[in-house]
């Protein structure tokens, strides 16, 4: 009879997929929902909310297929709620924006045209979009330097370092110290007050046409283009081949419980999903599933201690939470530029995108990520166009 509890080595891959899924990006995500209007108190429950669905969405997705199911929240969309200007209707619309956007997942992995359009969406478009969204953030490690000098260039550092020891450990390390450096400049009166648990806090949510627009539409098509189609193209050159729209459908659902709750996507992991499915994570390709069951234990966790983590973040000035999160999006932004470059006939109209987006611009309250996508698509149309006709 073959072994159910996870080995060593299945804790430990479990253990390391949380850090650093948990620990790379959750000053990004603090930052977005602040970014879209959220108190701190709602920030830390919007933490917790996307923890503990993501935790459970793991256990459950990799207990009952057994296969290495890896989750994550959107970390792009995180960044588009970061960067993008504040939404008319306050959070309460921005929320409203998070049940459009996971209604629509929902219904990507229960219709498959849906699914085509989004794949139909050219990438180096989708990229370049993905690439706009990431560049505020990632300017950002370069922007603290002259206004803190010493700690800006102590992360950096770490960051760089430990990158060319042990890729994977940059971004936590490059948050212990910032942690670090909050606790040794912090006044006791104010770590005094943290709280261990955090308290969930029910937003009621709104509708209005430019959070539709503006935050549902671009964090729908970023979390599927950027999370959702590449997880499954990751498990895919592993071994692994799910019902991709099932775990699409499963992850809306659990973006969906969430969203009240301040929490704005949750949806399959990219990155740490090859992690997970790689061999690393064990020899036998049929016991990998209890890593990811793990690290879906370890998000429980970590959700629980949330309210802590937002309150602990927000004592520093913002700068530097925002250059730890632009450290951890430079690569993401590298892969992103790539894609949406590498192919000559889409180049321009990619650039368009990238442009339109990084300016922020916004047009009747809806920001530049749509309005990137419009124009790149609108002149690549009419490149293809003007080549029919000549032909």
């Amino acid at each position: 009879m073959p072994r159910t509890l996870p080995s060593p080595q299945n804790i430990s891959t479990g253990l390391l997929i949380g850090l650093v899924g948990a620990g790379s990006s959750f000053a990004v995500v603090v930052q977005g929902l602040i970014g879209a209007g959220a108190t701190q108190s709602q920030a830390a429950s919007g933490l917790m909310a996307l923890c503990l669905a993501q935790g459970v969405m793991a256990i459950i997705a990799s207990l009952s297929l057994k296969m290495p199911i890896s989750t994550a929240w959107s970390t792009p969309g995180a960044a588009l709620l970061a960067t993008g200007a504040a939404v008319q209707g306050g959070f309460e619309a921005a929320v409203g924006a998070f049940l459009l956007s996971a209604l629509l997942v929902v219904l990507a992995g229960l219709f498959k045209p849906l699914t085509r359009i989004v794949s139909a969406i050219p990438m180096a478009l989708a990229n370049a979009m993905l690439a706009g969204i990431l560049m505020g953030l990632c300017l950002a490690p370069v922007k603290a330097i002259p206004d803190h000098p010493v700690e800006a260039l102590l992360i950096i550092a770490v960051w760089a370092v430990t990158l060319r020891i042990k890729r994977v450990l940059a971004v936590p390390l490059a948050m212990v110290v910032t942690i670090g450096l909050i606790a040794w400049t912090a006044d006791s009166s104010d770590l005094a007050t943290l709280s261990l648990f955090t308290m969930p806090e029910l937003v009621t949510p709104s509708f209005t046409w430019s959070a539709a627009v503006g935050i549902a539409l671009p964090l729908f098509i970023v979390t599927m283009a950027s999370q959702n189609i590449p997880g499954i193209a990751v498990l895919a050159v592993n071994g692994y081949h799910p019902n991709g729209g099932k775990l699409f459908s499963l992850a809306g659902l659990f973006s969906l419980i969430a969203a009240p709750f301040g929490g704005h996507a949750v949806n399959l992991a990219a990155i740490t999903a090859a992690m997970g499915a790689g061999e690393e994570a064990d020899p036998d390709p049929q016991r990998r599933y209890l890593g990811t069951t793990v690290s879906g234990i370890f998000y429980l966790i970590f959700g629980v201690f949330a309210g802590a983590a937002t309150v602990f973040i927000t004592l520093v000035p913002p700068i530097l939470i925002q250059a730890v999160a632009g450290l951890a999006l430079i690569g993401p932004l590298a892969g992103a530029i790539t894609g949406a470059t590498n192919d000559p006939e889409t180049r321009e109209a990619a650039m368009i995108t990238f442009l339109v987006t990084v300016s922020g611009v916004t047009f009747f309250q809806i920001g530049g990520a749509f309005w990137g996508l419009i124009a790149g698509g609108a002149f690549l149309a009419l490149m293809r166009y003007r080549r029919g006709q000549v032909t």
